[in-house]
């Protein structure tokens, strides 16, 4: 059972609004205490039942001044690059990417320098950080999807890993600059990874690192790579056998094995070890309804107990903005083992990630553009062999989970549709117990 019991507010912050907005909170759960970074850049770490505050590692980051939403005619976000939908966040230092262990918490943030911080999190004091702008460059334009970006981070016994990007256009040509980056728990860089291309996830078992690049405007750039975590020497790459920029969503280990979300032909496959194809199954492919062809990306994947849980997001066409039709499998989630679908389950909304606990898949459901109803706003669980097990309905939109050590953390953001005068929810972390 999840159990939501616990709330602290985090300020103000301006609502989402009916297209998903880029991530502007993070949040982690570890050794009894819940740890939100801010969109106005503060690391705050609080005890299991958010009564206290246990430290506040402000870091002198507030609010920036002169921030301007980006809007479209009718009032939704501008969409960036890579189709989704973009909002300016509130402050120049977002925390948008943290992962912790008992005695280590790494924070990466989207703006100024795409900084990556270290903290002690039983004190909250900041053992180094690294601005990943050294490798990847400084926006070339004050907008949001310029700024660099630490996508995601990652600890493990020895390093501490994270992928960032910067995004630029070169006329009509559009380029990303990225590095995967393996630090030794002191802060000196360990490794490199290099490419022209846009890493959206990683995941780690310890020993590998697996990166997945969404967006990949040069032919010989492969949508996964997998490295050493101990060396960042390639271990094996992966790539869709499709003529196309868009590669990969998300990975996920399973075991020796490894999960992905291939974008390019909107597919879940399962790799072995030496990125060989197991099984592969389809998720939310090309579909013709009407006169349209409609699609949707599958975003996310997790394994829990041995089976892949995949989730799709928003339906695209290839022939307009905005469809018309729906495709059937949007917001959905997906069961698959052995390359078999034991159950789906639609979401309701965009979910931002997917976390495996145990047995159980817990997928946190936002805005559903289309729809445009806070009914669709919470948190599922799911049993990865059984479906369905309960969902905790929330005001808002959640954009954050974590889990750890019995503890279930959740950031939820406020929203207001853009055809409505109603702000759904507020700023808000939750805690509660995940049994």
């Amino acid at each position: 059972m999840a159990d939501l019991t616990n709330h602290r507010e985090l300020g103000p912050l301006d609502a989402a609004r009916s297209r998903h907005n880029w991530a502007r909170s993070a949040v982690a759960a570890t050794d009894g205490r819940v740890v939100a970074g801010t969109a106005d850049g503060r690391v705050v770490a609080f005890d299991s039942a958010l009564d206290r505050v246990q430290w506040d590692a402000d870091g002198g980051k507030r609010q920036g001044e002169g921030d301007e939403e980006q809007r479209d005619a009718d009032g939704e976000g501008q969409r960036d690059a890579d189709g989704e939908g973009q909002r300016d966040a509130t402050g120049d230092h977002r925390i948008v990417s943290m992962a912790a262990t008992d005695d280590c918490l790494v924070v990466g943030e989207r703006g100024g320098d795409g900084t990556i911080r270290v903290f002690d999190p039983e004190t909250g004091t900041e053992r180094w950080s690294y601005a990943t702008t050294d490798d990847i460059g400084t926006a070339t334009k004050d907008s949001l999807f310029f700024l660099p970006y630490v996508v995601d981070v990652a600890v493990t016994e020895t390093r501490v890993v994270a992928a960032a990007r910067r995004y630029e256009r070169d006329g009509e040509k559009r380029v990303w600059s990225s590095v995967v980056l393996g630090f030794d728990h002191d802060g000196a860089v360990q490794w490199r990874y290099r490419a022209a291309a846009s890493p959206i996830a990683l995941d780690t078992d310890g020993e590998r690192v697996a990166v997945a690049y969404n967006r990949c405007p040069e032919p010989e750039q492969d949508g996964l790579v997998v490295l050493d975590a101990e060396t960042g020497g390639s271990v094996t790459t992966w790539d869709p056998e499709l003529d196309a920029e868009r590669r990969v969503g998300d990975v996920s280990f399973a075991g020796d094995d490894i999960a992905v979300c291939c974008h390019g032909d909107k597919r879940g496959y399962l790799l072995d070890a030496d990125g060989k194809e197991r099984w592969s199954v389809d998720l939310a492919v090309k579909e013709p309804i009407g006169d349209e062809t409609v699609y949707a990306y599958p975003n996310h994947v997790c394994v829990a107990d041995g089976v892949a849980v995949f989730v799709t997001g928003n339906t695209f066409a290839e022939s307009t903005r905005d469809p018309d039709a729906r495709h059937p499998q949007e917001h959905t989630a997906f069961a698959v083992e052995d390359g078999e679908i034991l159950w789906s389950r639609e979401v309701g909304g965009f979910a931002r990630g997917v976390e495996a606990v145990g047995e159980r898949a817990l997928i946190p459901s936002a805005q559903n553009f289309r729809r445009r109803s806070a009914e669709t706003h919470g948190v599922h669980v799911f049993d990865a062999e059984e479906g369905h097990s309960e969902t905790t309905t929330l005001s808002g939109i959640p954009t954050a989970l974590a889990v750890g050590d019995g503890l279930l953390a959740v950031v939820e953001e406020p929203v207001e549709y853009h055809d409505e005068e109603v702000t759904h929810g507020a700023y808000r972390l939750h805690s509660g117990t995940l049994e």
